[in-house]
Order: C-alpha cells, then sequence, then structure tokens
C-alpha cells in the first residue's frame, strides 16, 4: 500500500512494504527520491533494523542474566526491510507506520519490540522519526537504527553525476576505516584520510571504487547535494546520529545515498555480542526510544 501526504511545497509518498519512503517531489514535479533499478539498486530508502551494516558472518550473540547465551542470524542492514508494516495514523502531511516482532525475527534477535516509523512533511522538510519500544519485562534489549535513502543524482536531464558536488556543514579533517565488501566488515584501527580541512567534495563514482563511504569522524552534522549547474538540491540534517554513510555503486548507478546510522558494521577487533558493540543503543525493559532526521529540499 502506498500512503501520500503533502505539503505546499512537496508530495511525500510511503509504503507499508518495508515502512520505507518510496518518493519526494517538488512543486515543479522534480523527483528527488532514487526510484529503485535493479540495473544499479533495486532499493529506495531501506530501514535499517535491528542492526546497521553487517556483522560477522551474519551472526549476533547474546548474553542472558537468566539463562544460557544464544545466538542468531542477522543479515546486513537487519530483520524488517523486507516486512510488512501496519499503517498505524495518517493524516494530511504525516503518516506512522509499526512493525512488531513475530516468531522468525524472535528467533534471531531474542526481544518482544515495537517499530513506529512516522513521515512528517512540514513545508520542504521531511522527518523521518524512528520510536523505539522495548516490550520485555526483564531484558535490556540492545538495537542500532538507521536510514538508508537514495537520492537521484542527476536530479534533471542534460546533467551528469560529475556536475553535483558534497557540502558539508563545517570544514572537515577526517579519515574513513578500512572496509571490506565481501563481508561488510570494518578495520576501525586501519584508516586512510578522507577530507582535509575541506567543506565540499565533487562528486564521483571513484569515491566508491573500494565500497561505501563510512564517516564515524565528521563535525557536520549536515550534508547537502549540490548542482553546479542549477540551484535544486537537498540537505540530510542527522544530529541525533553518530554516522554517515555515503555509498553508490560501481556500475555508475545515478544515485547516492546518504545514511545516518546509530551504529557500524562489526569492526575486525570487536567481538560477536550484539550488546557490546560500539555505538550500541541498550533499552532497558518497557522504556521507549526515540531517533530521527530530516531531508530538506531546496
Amino acid at each position: 500500500m502506498v500512503i501520500e501526504i503533502k505539503s505546499e511545497q512537496l508530495t511525500v509518498q510511503s509504503k507499508t512494504f518495508g515502512g520505507a519512503l518510496s518518493s519526494i517531489k517538488d512543486r515543479d514535479g522534480v523527483e528527488y527520491l532514487w526510484q529503485g533499478d535493479a540495473t544499479y539498486w533495486s532499493g529506495q530508502a531501506p530501514v535499517l533494523f535491528p542492526i546497521c551494516g553487517s556483522l560477522r558472518e551474519d551472526t549476533a550473540f547474546y548474553s542472558h542474566a537468566d539463562g544460557p547465551e544464544t545466538k542468531g542470524t542477522i543479515p546486513r542492514h537487519g530483520l524488517v526491510r523486507k516486512k510488512e508494516f501496519e499503517l498505524v495514523d495518517q493524516t494530511e502531511n504525516s503518516v506512522t507506520f509499526a512493525i512488531e516482532d513475530d516468531e522468525n525475527t524472535y528467533q534471531n534477535y531474542p526481544y518482544h519490540f515495537r517499530l513506529e516509523i512516522t513521515y512528517k512533511v512540514t513545508g520542504k522538510t521531511v522527518r523521518t522519526q524512528y520510536k523505539i519500544f522495548n516490550k520485555e519485562t526483564n531484558k535490556v534489549m540492545p538495537f542500532f537504527i538507521g536510514g538508508h535513502p537514495g537520492f537521484n543524482c542527476p536530479l534533471l536531464d542534460g546533467e551528469t553525476y560529475e556536475d553535483y558536488y558534497l557540502e558539508f556543514e563545517k570544514e572537515e579533517t577526517c579519515s574513513v576505516p578500512r572496509s571490506f565488501p565481501e563481508t561488510g566488515m570494518l578495520d576501525f584501527q586501519d584508516r586512510s584520510p578522507w577530507l582535509d580541512s575541506q567543506k565540499e567534495v565533487d562528486l564521483s563514482y571513484d569515491l566508491f571504487r573500494v565500497d561505501a563511504v563510512t564517516l564515524d569522524e565528521l563535525q557536520s552534522r549536515t550534508i547537502a547535494l549540490r548542482s553546479r549547474k542549477h540551484e535544486k538540491g537537498l540537505k540530510v540534517h542527522f544530529q541525533e546520529f553518530s554516522n554517515l554513510i555515503i555509498w553508490s555503486t560501481l556500475n555508475k548507478g545515478p544515485f547516492i545515498a546518504f545514511e545516518p546510522w546509530s551504529g557500524l558494521s562489526t569492526s575486525l577487533e570487536e567481538g560477536n555480542h550484539l550488546e557490546d558493540k560500539k555505538n550500541v543503543r541498550l533499552l532497558e525493559p518497557g522504556q521507549v526510544d526515540q531517533i530521527g532526521f530530516d531531508i530538506e529540499i531546496f
């Protein structure tokens, strides 16, 4: 099911499958959200939960105070992105989807949870708000959550990918961890310089010659996609997230993904227990956590 919400400036669509955004159009009819093409990437804006990225051999281990250690299988980017969500609420400018654990998720992620996702459009901004409920009565629930929106690039006919550039909120000097595309894992100890007193980066597919770019040292909490040929573009504001992933495909997919993640793929020196991973969020029994980000069109 596709749901449409609107402001005076934007028309936004989302769908119950995956609880994900599927379209962001401005008043001129320009489509900002990647529309999915299996030649490059069939996704659009999947929701990543209860992990972002990859685990070692797709396996999570769990310690339990009241019983033996258990383990489960969680594929890259988690368990909910290909599941049907329930439509909970809808107004002219907002929609809320929800999903709860089922037998399959509980077998691999042994926690009773509820995840609600609200999309709200105000003016030229689309807010994505995640609300995570720990329905357990006596277990702390470890989790990560993240967004993975892809954006059309170029936005207009007659342009090329290389006509665009990335603009950060602040001048940045940072390095990135080494990545291993075959496993999705990282090495936080083996880092390469990526930005050197820069606010801007020219866009090219060479940026992704190894894999996605994992930015875990940014001072900025806003990134913009801008064209050198016109004024249309977008910003992603991710103040509440520790990390930003930037990605496109090596076969020159006409899109770029800006991905706010609360946590990252497993690093080589990390163990396999979900509750011990870097940046893990630990939700007490019966408690609720919220986190979100904004997509601003201009």
